[in-house]
């Protein structure tokens, strides 16, 4: 029997528990940057038990399904959309526009009004839920 009395010193560095532990800190970077990273800031109203006692204007706007834009039930361009919502505000300075987008609607239909409000400096909200009927 031969025992193998060799004792070599080992001249590699086995670099796996390395690049494991490199991976694991890229995957926790990654995911702690995009989280502090937010798109549209939103501002929540508090919930208040009285009634309101000011009377604003509200036009409510539904992007629809395949693009096209509602402005109080009436079919509206977005180019027909600015001057009105700009005569609106010169009538109201604190009016608001209420954006619903249709279930299938394309995203961008939204995010054009939503950047129409904004350049125009007019209060906005979402509307989540289903009215009407």
């Amino acid at each position: 029997m031969q025992v193998n009395t060799d004792a070599k010193p080992y001249d590699t560095i086995n670099v796996t528990p390395m690049l494991d532990l490199a991976y694991v800190l890229l995957v926790v970077f990654i995911l702690m940057t995009t989280a502090s990273v937010q798109g549209l800031t939103i501002s929540v109203p508090k919930p208040s038990n009285q009634p309101a006692k000011e009377q604003h204007e509200l036009i409510v706007l539904q992007v629809m399904q395949g693009g096209a834009l509602m402005a109080n039930g009436a079919p509206v361009t977005l180019a027909e959309l600015e001057p009105r919502l700009q005569a609106a505000k010169a009538r109201d300075a604190q009016m608001s526009v209420a954006i619903k987008g249709e279930a299938g609607a394309q995203y961008g239909g939204v995010i054009a009004v939503v950047d129409l409000c904004n350049r125009l400096g007019v209060n906005m909200a979402f509307i989540t839920a289903r009215f009407g009927t």
